[in-house]
């Protein structure tokens, strides 16, 4: 990837800031190149005996208008540089949200939130101070060689071969850089990775008696950083020693040259002294290109890795054009009240194929509907295709083949907001975030009134939490949730589902982590909220499975059998199995 479109991209919509650093450290550049020719007049008007006051309150004003100018300069640059990687931030941070699920399932979570904080961060001295150095040292470098040039061109001659070969040294040099600097940036990433994967299952960590182990695994990413960031240090230590001495050689080269010439009559001696205070001056800007490259070469590793996430697919809200078969469109409009029948199902999936990987289809020809009214259990063995469904229906993902249609048309038409909006998801693990009660319930629905709060803690058995947590809706719940039970959290994500009144709600196996007296008052909720909207429920329990209108049975990705519990006891050996499985049957079950 190269550096430099992805630099200006970076800096764009900054430009005015930098603009301003650049102008005033060049401002101060141009104070400082005046000096020496201040000093010069002052040398020749001593030796003519002509008044010198003037010029020597100019060469001080100078001076201290150059310092405050290079202070406010540096502020204004760093100003700009904490912009810039604001601005990183939150590009990465509403890229990286959304993100197709394809790519959050490539990437781990610890490497993407290091590449929106380390990396960003990194970016900082490329954006800001390589770039104003770059153009600052350019620049300064033009006028300080110009003047050179005036004063003495055979002198500058010398001081260009010699600055010259200080920067041929250091072309293999920035090189290495480059490629430590990214290995540094991707062992820092991956560094963040394992310690995400450590502490987010820290009891099983240390229940498996494994601290040693995982601190070794992160402590070899710790170990592959160090070795990279000393790497790059041993080459940055290098840049501005080599500049340095180019400027140092350079002076005493000058001297030497320069006092046989101004003995020989060839030059002055305000000339010479003239001259050898530019060279001083020159170390600022051949320096200040010297560190440009330098950071560009170091923060190029972070440069490539974040332009990475920011070239991956994110989700779109916008439609997609899809060519639905005349067949399937006469099929929606048959069904829809328009034409005095029964209303569309909530969800249809017709012939749907998936696969999270093409070459092995997860879902193979998955058709069924489902009712705007009732409650529908999605059962079946481990790896049967039922959580796929579910990511299928919040367009997670797009099927291969075949149509996913809500309300009677195809998801791919809708925005996925629009979507999204009428379904409301439960997972299996069921999160819960970072903060307090209250924020955790009206997460999908903010604008929810304390009515609305009440009901719906009623309806999922919250009350009693409500009543022991010292703060009530208001108490913090800890990182994850950590400090309530299992049947806790799926309760809470249960009733955060419901706050948003969802036209179909989907439950990934809801009452796995409940007690018997929670799941009743769950199955209670349930049966109350299928008269008001459906509900797909993946479930493996008896009670769930038996009070369900509806059961549609998946096997190895296809849909095995549709009926109620007690037609498919009779009619479908493998679910007389799966409930023989889950003791779902009674003893007089057919055989």
């Amino acid at each position: 990837m190269r550096n430099g479109p992805a630099l200006l991209d970076l800096l764009r919509g900054h430009h005015r800031r930098i603009a301003a650093a650049v102008a005033l450290t060049l401002a101060g550049s141009l104070f400082g190149l005046a000096q020496p020719l201040l000093v010069r007049n002052i040398i020749e008007a001593t030796g003519a005996g002509r008044p010198f006051t003037a010029t020597v309150i100019m060469l001080v004003s100078l001076f201290a208008a150059q310092a405050l100018v290079q202070a406010v300069a540096g502020f204004v640059l760093a100003r700009a540089g904490e912009h810039i990687v604001l601005g990183i931030r939150l590009n990465l941070v509403h890229h990286l949200l959304r993100l197709t699920m394809p790519c959050h399932d490539t990437y781990r979570v610890g490497d993407l939130i290091s590449r929106a904080g380390t990396d960003s961060f990194a970016l900082r001295r490329l954006a800001a101070d390589g770039c104003a150095d770059a153009v600052t040292g350019v620049i300064g470098l033009g006028g300080a060689v110009a003047v050179l040039i005036w004063l003495d061109p055979v002198l500058f001659l010398v001081v260009a071969v010699l600055v010259a070969v200080g920067l041929g040294t250091l072309v293999p040099v920035l090189r290495g850089m480059r490629q430590a600097a990214l290995g540094s940036q991707q062992a820092t990433g991956e560094l963040a990775g394992d310690l995400d994967r450590a502490l987010s299952a820290l009891r099983t960590v240390r229940a498996n008696r494994a601290e040693h182990r995982e601190t070794q695994r992160i402590g070899a990413q710790a170990r592959a950083a160090y070795e990279h960031g000393v790497r790059t240090a041993r080459l940055s230590a290098a840049v501005g020693p080599a500049s340095q001495l180019a400027v140092d050689g350079s002076f005493l080269v000058v001297l030497l040259v320069g006092g046989v010439r101004v003995s020989t009559g060839a030059s002055s001696l305000a000339d010479l002294v003239a001259f050898l205070l530019y060279i001083s001056y020159l170390a600022v800007p051949i320096s200040s290109v010297f560190q440009a490259l330098s950071a560009i070469q170091e923060s190029s590793g972070a440069l490539h890795r974040i332009n990475e996430i920011l070239a991956l697919p994110i989700e779109t809200d916008e439609p997609v054009p899809v060519a639905a078969p005349a067949s399937a469109v006469s099929r929606s409009t048959s069904s829809t009240s328009a034409t005095g029948r029964e209303p569309a199902p909530v969800l249809e999936f017709r012939d749907v194929w998936f696969g999270y990987d093409t070459r092995q289809p997860v879902l193979r020809g998955v058709s069924f509907r489902l009712p705007d009214r009732g409650h529908i259990a999605l059962v079946g063995g481990s790896g049967s295709g039922k959580s796929t469904i579910f990511a299928l229906a919040e367009r997670f993902y797009d099927p291969d083949r075949g149509e996913i249609l809500l309300d009677g048309v195809d998801i791919r038409k809708l925005r996925r907001s629009e979507c999204r909006a009428k379904l409301g998801f439960v997972e299996q693990h069921s999160p819960v975030f970072h903060g307090t009660l209250r924020e955790n319930l009206t997460y999908g629905a903010p604008e929810a009134t304390a009515d609305d709060l009440g009901r719906i803690v009623a309806l999922t058995n919250l009350e009693d939490l409500v009543r022991r947590l010292p703060d009530g809706l208001d108490s913090p719940l800890g990182e994850r949730g950590i400090r309530l039970s299992g049947g806790q959290r799926q309760r809470i994500a249960v009733a955060r589902a419901l706050l948003a009144r969802p036209a179909l709600l989907l439950l990934d196996e809801p009452t796995a982590h409940l007690d018997p007296v929670n799941e009743a008052a769950l199955r209670q909720a349930i049966e109350q909220v299928s008269r008001d909207c459906a509900l797909l429920v993946a479930a493996h329990r008896f009670s769930t499975v038996r009070d369900a209108n509806q059961i549609v049975v998946l096997d190895e990705g296809r849909v095995a059998a549709v009926g109620d519990h007690e037609d498919l006891l009779v009619r479908s050996p493998y679910y007389r199995r799966l409930a023989s499985e889950w003791r779902l049957a009674p003893s007089n079950s057919p055989p």
